[in-house]
């Protein structure tokens, strides 16, 4: 089978539009955690949210076009187009022909089905825009990118809750070293920065009300911590096979080598006692990679500073990994801490981070892991980035409805 590494990293996300600024940002323990300005939010209990900052989309696609996408989209192809000029690439006919969009997204264009459901409402069906559906759909995202950049491989979305991401980082994965494309673009976005969004995960008691302190609000394992803080952004990595990135004398920032996705089959929202789903995605990533659990060197967890889930990740790590986890030689992290949770957008935005720490031989930190919850006996890599060289590192992304990804992302060796 082929091997397959990363070549290109485009990251569009609360701690900054490019990727060397998210990463120095989230290096820095910087929160891109403030008060919604997406839309009024005065009247929801949630108040709080990872924007994008100072985004403008006709920097990255035509003003006629803007209207036939919703924001996750305009995320998605300013990524992309980032991505593909990271990986300094030229596209052959034949890489046209065959490089796949694999984008994943959980929720798609929010903003635009509350706007048209008030509009069927009170003006009825006749003054429906023709892009509502085009804006509102999660597989755009892929289709639209695909468009923009003339890809005409495999296009789809997985859409997994908050592992749709990992899953596409993933499938590429598995579609490259079989040998059936040479090239993938892989990620995913989502923008659901919406009275819908956030009106919804309130209702579900899931989000942090630290409206007063918005950047100390995201606290994975902190005995203080009250719920997820919701992000949005995009992430997109070239996945590509080792000869094709070899022929063109590419840059590799790490390789792929297991991939594992289970399901809990357990409940709609909480994660199955002691992680167990996430245990068998962890174990089978690395039994893909051939790796023993003493070869990991960095777990970014899935960390979403949720009462329950958090506790029951750091079981699971527990168990995976045992002594190594418990006698703090594995260094675990969340950098949901500084961003929020991306939902569908997040899994590929962490697979990207791993990369990086791969290559730069940092750790980030935990930002807000002030007060350690005892259930939790993980080195939590707390406040400060560490220094660290690192072989292998692992990736976790877990969703409602059960859905679990471990990623395997490993240095570059040859």
């Amino acid at each position: 089978m082929e091997r397959v590494v990363i070549t290109g990293i485009g990251l569009v996300t609360p701690n900054g539009i490019g990727t060397a600024e998210t990463w120095r940002s989230v290096l820095a323990a910087e929160s891109g955690i403030g008060p919604i300005t997406l839309f009024d939010a005065s009247s929801f209990p949630t108040r709080i949210a990872g924007e994008v900052k100072g985004f403008v989309a006709e920097q990255f696609i035509p003003r006629k076009k803007l209207r036939e996408m919703g924001r996750f989209s305009h995320l998605s192809i300013a990524a992309s187009t980032l991505c593909m000029n990271d990986a300094g690439i030229e596209l052959t006919d034949e890489d046209r022909e065959t490089c796949g969009t694999f984008i994943g997204v959980g929720l798609g264009g929010l903003e635009h089905l509350y706007q048209h459901a008030i509009t069927l409402h009170e003006k009825g069906p006749q003054k429906l825009s023709p892009y509502f559906v085009p804006t509102v759909i999660a597989n755009l995202a892929a289709g639209q990118v695909a468009m923009a950049l003339n890809l005409r491989g495999p296009s789809y979305c997985n859409t997994s809750a908050c592992a749709s991401s990992a899953h596409s980082i993933g499938e590429a994965f598995e579609w490259i070293r079989r040998g059936r494309t040479h090239l993938m673009l892989a990620g995913g976005t989502e923008a659901t920065i919406t009275g819908l969004g956030i009106g919804g995960f309130t209702a579900m008691f899931a989000l942090s009300r630290r409206n007063e302190e918005p950047q100390r609000a995201s606290r994975p394992w902190d005995r203080a911590r009250d719920g997820f803080v919701a992000g949005e952004g995009a992430a997109t990595l070239l996945v590509e096979s080792l000869s094709h990135a070899r022929q063109r004398g590419a840059k590799i920032y790490a390789e792929i080598t297991g991939y594992g996705a289970t399901c809990d089959a357990y409940h709609l929202t909480k994660p199955a006692p002691e992680g167990e789903g996430a245990q068998r995605a962890m174990r089978m990533a690395l039994k893909d990679a051939k790796l023993a659990p003493t070869a990991i060197d960095y777990v970014n967890a899935h960390g979403t500073s949720t009462p329950h889930g958090d506790i029951e990740e750091a079981r699971a790590i527990e168990k995976v990994f045992g002594d190594h986890a418990t006698s703090k030689k594995l260094w675990v992290s969340s950098t949901k801490s500084v961003m929020g949770h991306l939902l569908g957008g997040a899994g590929a935005v962490e697979a990207a981070i791993c990369a990086l720490a791969l290559q730069d031989g940092r750790v980030p930190p935990t930002a807000n892991l002030e007060d350690q919850d005892p259930e939790c006996t993980l080195d939590c890599v707390p406040l400060v980035a560490r220094e660290r060289k690192m072989t292998h590192v692992m990736s976790n992304s877990f969703g409602f409805g059960g859905t679990n990804v471990a990623l395997v992302l490993s240095r570059f060796e040859g």
